[in-house]
């Protein structure tokens, strides 16, 4: 039995796991939100909650600290005058964990982990105003094929792609119409050809 051993080995190396950690907290701070799986989450959670804490301190020390694991110092940065000070009022709990259920290919449980005041419509530019209309969980479920709106855009498509070859089977067929027409004209230009040979 497992007395006494804290953390998930994840079947890495310690090193192996330690840069993994590395740049999934460097992906965390850039774009607040990642998709994992759930073990990998529930491992990566409590590292970024620290760091969140350390970063609302402001200090050179807690800087430091954070720049042995996070190397980037354009992410550390942001950490610091952006995510940090977002949660100056709050005493833990910086981010959450939501499941998506199981993958295809090998079955593994796959997480969403983001900041709790993640706000989709400011992350997403240039995209319409239905896409931001619809759950968070549907479009998580779109990502790994599931969920009925995904099934519905993809029924969408196969319509418009049966009605786009509906067009191009009628443009073909006008062609098809004129290689009858000129035929007939070959076997004429051919019996041309043999009187002018027979003359000569």
């Amino acid at each position: 039995m497992r007395h006494r051993i804290r953390h998930r080995k994840l079947g890495r190396t310690s090193s192996h796991r330690k840069a993994m950690f590395r740049n999934q907290l460097t992906a965390l701070f850039t774009h607040e939100r990642i998709v994992t799986t759930l073990a990998k989450a529930k491992e990566l959670r409590p590292m970024a909650e620290r760091m969140v804490t350390l970063a609302g301190t402001g200090t050179l020390p807690a800087r430091r600290k954070i720049l042995t694991m996070v190397s980037d110092k354009d992410v550390v940065r942001r950490l610091f005058d952006d995510i940090a000070p977002r949660f100056v009022e709050r005493a833990g709990g910086y981010t959450r964990i939501m499941r998506l259920g199981r993958r295809r290919g090998d079955g593994a449980e796959l997480a969403i982990i983001e900041f709790v005041d993640y706000d989709l419509a400011d992350h997403e530019d240039g995209e319409s105003q239905s896409r931001s209309k619809t759950s968070l969980m549907d479009r998580a479920k779109g990502m790994f094929g599931g969920g009925a709106k995904a099934e519905a855009e993809e029924a969408d498509e196969d319509v418009a792609e049966a009605a786009a070859t509906e067009g191009e089977e009628t443009v073909d067929a006008e062609p098809a119409d004129d290689t009858a027409v000129e035929e007939p004209e070959e076997p004429a230009a051919e019996a041309a050809e043999d009187d002018e040979n027979k003359d000569s």
